[in-house]
């Protein structure tokens, strides 16, 4: 949709127009996999999008889709940007929700992946669960490291 293009790109003011229209801030379209516009910009990095996504009442624990999906925290993990991972744990997202079973990772194993060593303890003090499988792999947080090489 053009609230997920925009979300994904980082387009503030064109993210705040299509919701000042009435988009529904939590849909989510096949075309992207799935993904709502807070999961897209959360994965691009996008603070100030996923701070005003958060203001609207985006869902932070919306599910990930089965083919490669992340939550909105776990793509906050991939792209490594430690302010939005806290910004989402701050609005109660779940640091154990279920990866996309398609190459799908958890939070905790995205940060591990990355050998983000600040990252992984902040997930880990938010409560993260060490031995959740990932998606289809079905590996760790502590197996995803060490075939990383961390």
């Amino acid at each position: 949709t053009p609230l997920q293009a925009a979300a994904e790109n980082g387009q503030l003011e064109l993210v705040e127009l299509f919701l000042g229209q009435g988009v529904d801030v939590n849909e989510a379209i096949a075309h992207h996999f799935g993904r709502t516009a807070l999961q897209a910009a959360s994965a691009g990095g996008h603070g100030a999008v996923v701070e005003c996504l958060i203001g609207r009442g985006a869902d932070v624990n919306a599910p990930a889709s089965k083919y490669r999906g992340l939550t909105a925290l776990q793509g906050a993990c991939v792209s490594g940007d430690l302010g939005i991972v806290k910004r989402l744990l701050a609005a109660g997202a779940d640091v154990n929700s279920a990866a996309g079973y398609y190459n799908g990772e958890t939070a905790l194993a995205a940060a591990a992946a990355s050998g983000n060593v600040e990252l992984v303890e902040v997930l880990l003090e938010a409560g993260a669960d060490v031995s959740q499988p990932s998606g289809n792999k079905h590996q760790t947080a502590l197996e995803v490291a060490v075939a990383h090489d961390h």
